[in-house]
């Protein structure tokens, strides 16, 4: 069960609302100028250029990561806004001990308190080493 406060959890509900609004419009932003850059490139290609054609691969690449993680941020705000509907939002998901509000305010998707988080962290950092 939440820790929060009625007006803390309608505070960090509106917040997530605008940050959700945000990344829908940059989503929509990306895919507008990508569609308009698209055009131009097409217009602006000499035929038999590959060079410009692994450029453009390059670019759309970066754009599709970039609208994945706007993606991925918008399923991230959905789950928090349905975990504060569950009365389960501000709790660990691996201790069961709250997350500050001061953390919430600072990262509302946040799903583990600091400590878990920073554990967490540690863990996986390690993965990521090549060994030698």
């Amino acid at each position: 069960m939440s820790v929060l406060s009625p007006t803390q959890l309608d505070q960090l509900a509106r917040k997530l609302k605008e940050d959700y609004q945000a990344l829908v419009r940059e989503v929509r932003e990306e895919l507008e100028n990508s569609g308009n850059q698209h055009r131009i490139d097409l217009l602006n290609r000499e035929p038999g250029d590959s060079g410009d054609e692994s450029l453009a691969n390059a670019l759309a690449d970066f754009n599709l990561a970039l609208l994945d993680r706007h993606i991925d941020g918008m399923r991230d705000i959905e789950a928090a806004l349905q975990r504060i509907r569950n009365g389960e939002y501000g709790v660990c998901i691996d201790c069961g001990d709250a997350v500050t509000f001061p953390r919430l305010m600072a990262y509302p998707t946040a799903k583990r308190c600091i400590v878990c988080q920073e554990q967490r962290e540690k863990l996986y950092a390690q993965e990521g080493r090549p060994k030698m």
